[in-house]
């Protein structure tokens, strides 16, 4: 089931009539955690842990992004199991390699030693293609970046042995880069495959003068070659073979694998019992967001960052500015020569607002000074609950943080359309959190950590020192019911 909700546009004149309300969303806008757990390293030594899952086998599921493998890990003693590795998979930068999983909703599903027929793992991942040709703003054919792609592939489970084989590509030549490759996948409970790529980090850094195309919509030629370039900044959804759902959303006249559009990074998806899509996404310096994805709606990047409210950013498009290629990038300093737009500038009805953000600022705050007010969220799990889970934790969504080192939990309304009250922040380590996962019964949140990078302290101070690198954590709730 695709769900949906009201008009965007309806929600985005609800959002711009209570402006002043997004004081909700600064950093005073976090509570500590109160409830007790125990936290154990189950694990360590995995080599860029990307995602993270609860297996049918009771074990838990990992992609090592630049180790090229699958590992399933149990979480009684940490014993790894390399269920594949997989050479073809290209990893030169720091967000593309081995990337997101999916495992089929049937896997294990029957007793005995016969496979159920649809004992499937679903997996993301960049590679070299030389025979594409290549990415015409990449030139140079010695770049790593040059002939790099992103496919969907399905492998076969063997129960027997514990491994993966028979790798079948479901669809390939999707966009990848240096930057931003998102890289989720989910299965929904209408059994489509989600998929997310991000914007390749363009117009910033040293990709500064490439536009950012996450506004850019496929057209039919382009779907009829198997062009996928309008990908980038796009959440996808496909059938399980990886063509195109006939129900997908006809978008400037063309149905593509596209599902939502406007993003910048989304490196969290979830689904909610009835079908709800929730997300989670890096912002620039401010405006981390949490979104509904809602089947053709636009969420904004670049043009807005967070609430469309003018606060806190100003998009400054600096692949527009003349001879783009002789100025020095300073995200805090923007040239004039740097064609610069306000969010109340942009109009799409389609345009949907997120439902929190982390953090909005108010304009005039000094992020050379303070840095940014941002989290970079990574995974997200809904947690739903039952008779055993922790208590008053039932329908929230727990947000992980590779910059905070922490959780953020988010209650959600009964209806699972909003967030109710602040966020509370638990598990707080001196590490950068990738993924996470939860065991059925509630009882334990298993967090899944980068061997490498920066993040803060237990002072609030920016860190490369990490506590846990590579490393899986379990928190095991201990607090009298």
């Amino acid at each position: 089931m695709i769900k949906r909700f009201a008009p965007a546009a309806m929600l985005l004149a609800s959002v711009l009539s209570v402006a002043p309300a997004f004081a909700q969303d600064p950093p005073s806008s976090v509570t500590p955690g109160t409830k007790q757990f125990r936290k154990s390293v189950v694990t360590s030594g995995l080599a860029g842990p990307w995602e993270m899952t609860w297996g049918p086998d009771n074990m838990l599921w990992v992609t090592e992004r630049t180790g090229k493998r699958i590992t399933r890990i149990n979480p009684a003693n940490g014993a790894k199991t390399v269920a594949i590795t997989i050479p073809e998979v290209s990893a030169p930068g720091g967000q593309d390699g081995l990337l997101g999983m999916a495992l089929h909703p049937d896997l294990l599903r029957n007793s005995g030693d016969r496979n159920s027929g649809n004992d499937y793992v679903y997996i993301g991942y960049t590679y070299v293609d030389e025979a594409k040709g290549g990415h015409a703003d990449v030139p140079d054919p010695r770049s790593p970046y040059r002939f790099l792609y992103t496919k969907i592939v399905r492998l076969t489970y063997d129960k027997s042995t514990g491994t993966l084989s028979r790798p079948l590509d479901l669809i390939t030549g999707m966009p990848a880069g240096n930057d931003h490759q998102s890289g989720r996948v989910k299965i929904g409970p209408d059994r489509k495959l989600y998929y997310t790529i991000g914007d390749q980090g363009n117009n910033q850094l040293g990709n500064f003068c490439r536009p950012v195309e996450s506004q850019r919509l496929p057209t039919q030629q382009e779907i009829s070659a198997k062009n996928y370039a309008a990908y980038v900044g796009k959440s996808l959804r496909l059938n399980l073979d990886g063509s195109i759902p006939s129900d997908n959303p006809k978008l400037n006249g063309v149905i593509s694998h596209v599902y939502t559009f406007g993003h910048r990074n989304m490196q969290g998806i979830d689904f909610g019992p009835d079908g709800t899509l929730y997300a989670s996404e890096h912002g620039p310096k401010t405006d981390d967001e949490v979104n509904i994805l809602t089947a053709g709606s636009n969420y904004g990047w670049p043009n807005v960052a967070g609430y469309q409210d003018d606060r806190g950013y100003v998009y400054g498009n600096w692949s527009a500015a003349p001879s783009c290629s002789a100025l020095t990038f300073n995200a805090d300093a923007v040239p004039p020569e740097v064609p610069q737009q306000k969010e109340s500038a942009w109009h799409d009805p389609d345009f949907a607002p997120p439902l929190r953000t982390f953090f909005t600022v108010e304009n005039g705050y000094d992020f050379r000074a303070r840095g940014g007010a941002t989290i970079a969220p990574s995974g997200m799990k809904l947690y739903r609950g039952g008779a055993n889970a922790i208590p008053g934790w039932a329908n929230s969504l727990l947000l992980v943080a590779l910059k905070a080192g922490r959780v953020y939990r988010l209650t959600l309304s009964a209806d699972g359309t909003s967030i109710v009250g602040d966020a509370e922040e638990v598990f707080k380590t001196t590490n950068r959190y990738r993924d996470i996962a939860v065991v059925p019964d509630g009882r334990a949140i298993y967090l899944v950590t980068d061997p490498t990078g920066r993040t803060t302290d237990s002072a609030g101070a920016s860190t490369t020192a990490l506590e846990n690198g590579g490393s899986i954590l379990e928190f095991k709730y201990t607090e009298q019911r």
